[in-house]
């Protein structure tokens, strides 16, 4: 993987369009402190539960949102493969994964989002940020960076990967290749030794500046406060909050160069 270059990912053709609107999501895991953010609601989240019968409920959801105009003969079959696919993404310690789906002008722009909470142990927020960026810069294709965000500190890492795709898979015979462009920000919870890993991927590059902005105002709506908890939070510490921070992950300043 290497970092994407300026003038691949930054300055897009056209905005992607999403709506103003946004949904409060609440990750509740045993032993693990809460943690809510706010997405667009052009996400559309995938059916993760811990019991069968919650994975189907939220299974049944998810089709009828992602394909409004559809029916049961579409509903039906569909439901169990999400809920499996949900199944699937719980088994691998994710806490929450959605599907974005945006307009633009050559049609969908379309990302994946997930989230994750880690164990990490760490005696302080600052002693966690670093130590992550520090390991993340001895990579030279990590573009990896300190972000101040109101819940507290974090660290994004952006990278770019291309992808082959074989002739057989594609339309027109030949081979083709794919660029995806990812952002992944850690943020060590306030309220106990764990951190909790956002990622954001796209293969719309084109407008990797839109989706960075994207990212970054969901960044800036986190919150480790219990929701009974909110009215007595310090402003700019919970979920929905106006405060925002300067800097989006592909631009924040570093304490120290990469490599």
């Amino acid at each position: 993987m290497t970092t994407p270059p300026s003038d691949t990912l930054q300055g897009p053709s056209a905005p992607v369009a999403s709506d103003d609107a946004t949904t409060t999501e609440e990750i509740l895991l045993p032993d693990i402190p809460p943690l809510t953010f706010d997405v667009p609601e052009s996400f559309h989240a995938l059916p993760i539960a811990i019991t069968p019968e919650h994975r189907a409920a939220l299974a049944e959801e998810f089709v009828r949102d992602l394909y409004p105009n559809g029916d049961d003969d579409l509903w039906t079959p569909a439901a169990p493969y999400y809920a499996a696919l949900g199944e699937t993404m719980g088994d691998q310690g994710l806490a929450y994964a959605a599907m974005g789906l945006f307009s633009i002008p050559e049609g969908i722009a379309h990302c994946s989002f997930t989230v994750a909470a880690i164990e990490s142990d760490h005696p302080s927020v600052d002693v966690a940020a670093n130590g992550i960026r520090e390991i993340l810069v001895r990579d030279e294709n990590n573009d990896a960076r300190w972000i101040d965000l109101p819940c507290g500190p974090a660290v994004s890492c952006v990278t770019l990967r291309q992808i082959t795709i074989s002739p057989e898979l594609t339309a027109s015979g030949e081979e083709a290749r794919l660029h995806m462009g990812q952002v992944q920000v850690y943020v060590p919870f306030s309220t106990g030794p764990y951190t909790a890993v956002f990622t954001m991927d796209t293969a719309a590059v084109d407008y990797w500046g839109e989706f960075s902005e994207m990212m970054m105002a969901v960044l800036r709506t986190i919150s480790f406060a219990d929701s009974d908890d909110d009215a007595g939070a310090a402003p700019g510490a919970v979920a929905g909050s106006s405060t925002t921070a300067e800097e989006t992950p592909e631009r924040a300043e570093t304490t120290e160069t990469a490599g």
